[in-house]
């Protein structure tokens, strides 16, 4: 019986892990760029004394959809959308190369080009790009950056850092949202890259197929907890036939 218990437990704390990331996944549904985040559940075996006839369920991050997100047409000039399987690298909070496919960018009191939430964006160097005060800003299909202040010619500023992770060192999620190389090693520059300018890409999350997988693992959750009540009930009746028994 206590077996039971354990093992409906397991099921039920991996359903409700599953139901957080689908949660997070539609909260997403709107962000430029995002990637939905992939699950799925493993089966473990029991060790211990007497035969290994118990498994536990555990919720595993399988990583990410890399699916591209639709193009969404702004205009803007500081909108880029990466094409492929290429990336945008910006500065994380913890100062190293991070990357992302959200390419709305703005350019701040310091005349830094920054995301939409303040991180610099790189340059191929490895350094923050800097506008000129008062520049017209445009941006080329190959990632250079120009910019004209009034009458003058434009010039280039540099140049956006895009990458194309290889399986050798393929991207995964981090805590702060942003994607980071499994070495920990930066990428280099792809000069083949290609960007859409005056677009963004939007997320790759599919609304209906989550929304059907969390009553799904809604229901599979319902089921462990009766799987409980049943584990609950068992443990009654058996402590009433050792009573009756004494």
């Amino acid at each position: 019986m206590d077996r039971l218990i354990y093992t409906a437990m397991t099921g039920a704390n991996a359903a409700a892990n599953r139901q957080a990331i689908l949660a997070n996944n539609l909260a997403n549904a709107s962000t430029n760029g995002f990637r939905a985040e992939l699950e799925a559940y493993r089966a473990v075996p029991v060790n211990g004394d007497g035969a290994s006839t118990r498994v536990f369920a555990l919720e595993a991050s399988d990583g990410f959809s890399d699916a591209p997100g639709p193009a969404v047409r702004t205009d803007r000039n500081l909108d880029v959308m990466a094409t492929g399987s290429s990336w945008l690298t910006v500065q994380g909070l913890d100062g190293n190369e991070a990357y992302t496919r959200n390419g709305q960018f703005e350019i701040n009191s310091e005349g830094t080009l920054v995301t939409g939430n303040g991180l610099p964006v790189l340059s191929t160097d490895g350094s923050p790009l800097t506008i000129p005060a008062g520049a017209d800003v445009s941006i080329a299909n190959d990632g250079t950056i120009s910019a004209k202040v009034g009458s003058q010619p434009a010039n280039s500023v540099g140049k956006l850092k895009v990458v194309t992770p290889t399986t050798d060192d393929p991207l995964q999620r981090g805590t702060d949202g942003l994607f980071h190389t499994t070495s920990g090693d930066p990428l280099t520059t792809d000069d083949n890259a290609k960007l859409q300018v005056g677009t963004l890409e939007g997320s790759n999350v599919n609304t209906i197929e989550t929304i059907v997988g969390m009553i799904q693992t809604a229901r599979q959750f319902e089921s462990q907890m009766k799987l409980l009540t049943t584990a609950e009930s068992n443990d009654r009746a058996a402590q009433q036939l050792i009573g009756l028994q004494g």
